[in-house]
């Protein structure tokens, strides 16, 4: 069905010949792509080539990307679903919450002093156990993956702020179902005027506004002193937000181990409540 597809194509924009229809071969992507382990800064590169390779690449390749290098975090969010259902706000979307920070800007609930680009992410580690700090009670039953702060230093040459802003970002399986879709829906919580989720164009809403911020636990969990945070919420369940966290000197930075053993996998250590933490560390 996909030649075919293909082959019924308009070919005056491309050659029928053998040099140019590989580019637009699904098998011939796939073995390529895995060969360089779904580099996503080169899907991103030929996603831009035209039209039709972006729809090859929104059709497969970018699915084939999020289940390659987040095998289980993909398989928490879909299960339950229809084996071909789509994805909420597609999976480049995904793609991009999952290696892409948005970066910060100042909002009308979190000031900042200057706009921070967006930037692929180095390494980012999601988990749903750390997202439930991100929930109310009322909501603790959504599942929400989240990933640790990106931190973003300021010059303090000038005097500037000595905090750094943590960048942190997340998505929720099946929020169209979910009880902070719910709430805020039942709520009538206004979209944000002037700001899209950075990861699908969609509105969003301020979980500040709506009241929906367990600002102590998720301050725990961001390893934040400031008292000072704010995320965003769009119709698709793409979460992004902003704080600030406490600078570490040199000496606290000593104190830190960090193990790349399992890079790209999950782990199953446990809390000290007994229940298993699901993380799964993805890596440029």
């Amino acid at each position: 069905m996909v030649n075919k597809r293909l082959k019924s194509n308009d070919s005056s924009e491309f050659p029928t010949d053998d040099s140019s229809s590989g580019i637009l071969d699904e098998r011939v992507l796939l073995l390529v792509f895995r060969s360089i382990n779904w580099d996503p800064h080169i899907l991103c590169l030929m996603a831009c080539v035209c039209r039709k390779v972006s729809a090859v690449a929104k059709r497969v390749l970018w699915r084939e990307l999020c289940i390659s290098r987040a095998p289980r975090m993909v398989e928490g969010l879909i299960h339950g679903t229809p084996p071909n259902g789509r994805l909420n706000g597609g999976w480049d979307s995904l793609a991009k919450v999952l290696f892409y920070c948005c970066g910060g800007k100042p909002c009308r609930n979190f000031r900042v002093e200057k706009v921070f680009k967006g930037h692929f992410a180095n390494a980012s580690r999601f988990s749903k156990t750390s997202g439930q700090s991100f929930l109310t009670k009322k909501c603790q039953s959504d599942v929400l993956y989240i990933c640790d702060p990106c931190e973003h230093s300021f010059d303090t040459s000038d005097g500037g702020n000595d905090d750094d802003l943590g960048v942190f970002r997340g998505v929720f399986k099946g929020f169209v179902k979910s009880k902070t879709r719910d709430f805020l829906i039942k709520r009538q919580i206004q979209f944000e005027h002037h700001i899209r989720c950075p990861y699908c164009g969609s509105r969003v809403w301020s979980m500040t506004s709506a009241k929906l911020i367990p600002r102590k636990s998720a301050l725990k969990k961001l390893g934040s002193n400031d008292g000072r945070l704010e995320y965003f919420v769009c119709v698709n369940g793409h979460l992004h937000g902003t704080c600030w966290l406490t600078r570490l000197s040199s000496d606290d930075e000593d104190e830190f181990e960090f193990d790349d053993e399992n890079v790209g996998s999950s782990s199953g250590r446990t809390s000290s409540s007994g229940e298993e933490i699901r993380e799964t560390l993805i890596c440029l």
